[in-house]
């Protein structure tokens, strides 16, 4: 049994489980029934308050996820504890489409964009803080501090800023003209966050929630493959078509890549080198 400086209620094993590259993960077995430990070593109080309080929303207004159970800070660092949900094999996609629509549902309270708690990940922060119009948030407190760290990083060079700012400009542009509603994103949705149970059901998790443009999780589910055609048919289906939607999907893609480009180095350098030429191409069509 690993040993950890947390009291979890009838404990009498631990054992280490896959769990992401920002927190250690483990499954504690209990005498109540499995639950789910996530830890951030070093972490302080603050680390996790977005997440539990994007699950505790996603729990209220009936979507599928993991429950919390119990959150602090030991010597480990931060820790989660959630519900335990045994992972069964990938059903009918639709589902998990609807369960994301309950969460796009979800409006922000004080009709403004952004989130009460911070985005705290491993590599880069962002402040969330609440902002009128959704390009504020997405360019000026996303993007632009993403730019500022892979200069800084020496990761872009002077052409690569250059070629950023023109970027810049076609997404102030698209944003300008698109009337968005704020509402409740998952942040990270990529197919490592989704999953089905034992019993067949889709549950959504790990969120990094913030309230947004609902493209943003649609642009960002792309990036990684695993959610199929059902997924985006399903999701897709009420909403009418626009013909600038595929530009500012890849602005979300933009964002992901630049993340990983971030986090990882030169490995995502010629996806975000490719994004950005998509950016630049469809721009021009238009």
């Amino acid at each position: 049994m690993i040993d950890l400086d947390i009291n979890i209620d009838g404990a009498y094993d631990i054992r280490s489980v896959r769990g992401g590259d920002v927190n250690e993960a483990f499954k504690v077995y209990t005498d109540k029934g499995p639950r789910f430990l996530l830890i951030q070593r070093g972490g302080d109080n603050n680390f996790f308050q977005a997440e539990i309080k994007g699950l505790k929303l996603f729990e209220k207004n009936g979507v599928n996820a993991p429950r919390v159970l119990d959150s602090g800070v030991s010597k480990e660092g931060a820790y989660l504890i959630l519900d335990y949900i045994e992972e069964g094999r990938w059903q009918d996609q639709k589902d998990l489409a609807r369960e994301l629509k309950k969460v796009h549902k979800i409006e922000s309270p004080n009709g403004k964009f952004g989130f009460e708690f911070a985005y705290r990940g491993s590599s880069i922060s962002f402040s969330n803080a609440f902002k009128d119009n959704w390009r504020e948030v997405f360019l000026e407190e996303r993007l632009d501090k993403l730019k500022d760290k892979l200069v800084e990083g020496g990761i872009w060079s002077r052409e690569d800023l250059a070629t950023y700012e023109k970027i810049r400009e076609v997404i102030d542009t698209y944003l300008r003209r698109r009337e968005s509603a704020p509402v409740l994103l998952h942040g990270d949705l990529w197919p490592g966050n989704a999953m089905f149970s034992v019993d067949g059901d889709p549950y959504l998790f790990d969120p990094a929630p913030l309230y947004g443009d609902w493209e943003f999780d649609i642009g960002v589910s792309t990036v990684f493959s695993g959610f199929d055609d059902d997924f985006y048919r399903t999701y897709l289906q009420d909403i009418k078509k626009d013909p600038e939607r595929a530009i500012r999907l890849e602005f979300y893609r933009l964002y992901l890549l630049m993340v990983h480009l971030h986090k990882f180095g030169n490995m995502y350098r010629s996806s975000v080198d490719l994004s950005m030429e998509k950016i630049l191409s469809k721009s021009m069509d238009k």
